[in-house]
């Protein structure tokens, strides 16, 4: 089989695959998780420091210590939820070095920035598109983190138990953020919660 054909084998494998391969020092696998999340992560880093270098650098820096450190990772992670948490962990000892928060402030202190826009290619009449703006409306007043578990939830479609983990939270806190932030959603949207929940599944 030639390189080419053994690269695209390997593009193929799910994260858990490539993961144990990146551990015993394949570069392909590193490689593939790494183009493979690039894009997300730093969509993510982007709603705490937006359009900043620092977040490349972050990125970057976390995929570095991947590689630095394979043998002593975990066999047994979800891997996109431990880059994305890798990635908000680095950013917040980034913004503390810098000062931008006190150094008494913990992870759970950095601030979701992120303003929603749900996608308008499903939009077929102006009614609906009255609707995406009442939701966009919607979800930028939230609180912070509420705003940053349902991104976690539907634009990344993780699970309440991932959530926990990347927010530092237990199950149920990560749960009531979640509730709490659909129910602030739904106090405010007058219409059909099945056109609601479709939405909320096409943010960008």
């Amino acid at each position: 089989m030639n390189l080419k054909n053994q690269i695209l084998n390997k593009d193929i494998l799910d994260d858990n695959e490539l993961w144990a391969e990146l551990k015993a020092g394949d570069e392909q696998a590193f490689s593939i998780l790494f183009k493979r999340y690039y894009g997300c992560l730093l969509q993510y880093g982007n709603t705490f420091l937006p359009f900043s270098e620092k977040v490349q650098d972050c990125v970057q820096d976390v995929f570095t210590d991947i590689w630095v450190y394979r043998n002593s990772l975990s066999s047994t992670v979800v891997v996109k939820a431990y880059l994305l948490s890798s990635v908000r962990k680095r950013i917040v000892r980034l913004q503390q070095r810098d000062r931008v928060f006190n150094k008494s402030k913990s992870v759970d202190a950095i601030e979701f920035l992120f303003d929603f826009s749900v996608e308008h290619r499903l939009v077929s009449d102006e009614l609906t598109a009255g609707k995406v703006m009442q939701l966009n409306k919607v979800l930028n007043v939230l609180p912070s983190r509420q705003k940053e578990a349902l991104y976690l939830r539907y634009h990344n479609s993780l699970s309440v138990d991932e959530i926990a983990v990347i927010l530092n939270v237990n199950y149920q806190s990560a749960n009531n953020l979640l509730h709490r932030g659909l129910l602030n959603i739904r106090k405010e949207w007058k219409g059909d919660l099945t056109l609601l929940m479709m939405l909320l599944m096409n943010w960008i």
